[in-house]
C-alpha cells in the first residue's frame, strides 16, 4: 500500500544470497512508477501488473508473496494463473472473498474524512517534501473495486499466513487478525512474527528466515 518494490530491497538481497531468484514488481502508480499515477488505476491494473511479470518472465513453480494491500493483488493473481504458483504467502495482508474490496472489508467510507486528490489517497505519513525512495499516494479505485474470484484451483495452492504482532501486543487487537482467522478457517498454517506492520523494513532477517522455512517445508 503506497509503496513499491524498493521497500523489499533488503529482503531481495538476503534471499538472493541464499540462491533464490527474486522478483519484486512495483505496481502501476507506485514507487519508481509514480509518474504513471492516475485516477484510472484499478485493482485489476495491479493484478495484471503481477500476472504479466510472471507470464513475460515465464515463471513457474513460484512462491508468490503479498503484504498488506498486496493480499488483494496476489489473491487476484492466484485466481488468474494458479497453475504457475507453487506456494502462496500472505504477510499481514488482506485475504478477500469474492466480491469484497478494501473499503468493504475495513468498513472505511470513501468520504471527505479521507484525503483524496485527483483519485489518489494520501496517507497521513506521506509528505511531498520527502526524497525518494518513499511511500506515495495510492490510487483510490484499487481500494473501492470489488475483487472477482472465479477459479477454485486458487484454493488448492499451499498457502501460509504470517501475522505480524508488535512486542507486548495482543494478536487479537491487530488490524489483520481477522484475516489470519480467515486463513485458519481455510485450514492454512498461520504463523506469528514479532514485528510491526512493515517487517521487510523493521525485521528483514527474521522475516526471511520464516519465508525460507515455509518454502522448504
Amino acid at each position: 500500500m503506497s509503496t513499491g518494490g524498493w521497500t523489499n530491497k533488503n529482503i531481495d538481497s538476503l534471499l538472493t544470497a541464499t540462491g533464490n531468484n527474486v522478483y519484486r514488481p512495483t505496481l502501476t502508480g507506485l514507487g519508481e512508477r509514480v509518474h504513471l499515477a492516475s485516477s484510472n488505476i484499478t485493482l485489476n491494473t495491479h493484478i495484471l501488473d503481477v500476472v504479466n511479470v510472471i507470464l513475460y518472465e515465464n515463471l513457474n513453480d513460484l512462491v508468490l508473496v503479498g503484504h498488506s494491500y498486496g493480499g488483494m493483488v496476489v489473491t487476484g493473481v492466484a485466481d488468474s494463473i494458479p497453475e504457475r504458483i507453487k506456494k502462496l504467502i500472505y504477510i499481514d495482508a488482506f485475504l478477500p472473498e469474492d466480491g469484497e474490496s478494501v473499503i468493504s472489508i475495513t468498513g472505511t467510507p470513501v468520504d471527505s474524512s479521507l484525503k483524496i486528490e485527483k483519485g489518489l489517497f494520501y496517507h497521513d505519513w506521506i509528505f511531498a517534501e520527502q526524497d525518494p525512495p518513499k511511500d506515495v499516494p495510492h490510487p483510490v479505485l484499487t481500494f473501492i473495486d470489488d475483487i472477482r474470484l472465479n477459479n477454485p484451483q486458487r484454493l488448492e495452492i499451499p498457502t501460509t499466513y504470517i501475522l505480524t504482532v508488535e512486542k507486548g501486543k495482543n494478536p487479537e487487537d491487530d488490524d489483520f487478525f481477522v484475516h489470519a482467522e480467515r486463513a485458519r478457517k481455510k485450514g492454512w498454517p498461520v504463523l506469528q512474527l514479532e514485528a510491526d506492520h512493515t517487517p521487510e523494513r523493521s525485521a528483514p532477517e527474521e522475516l526471511v528466515k520464516m519465508l525460507q522455512e515455509i518454502v522448504t517445508n
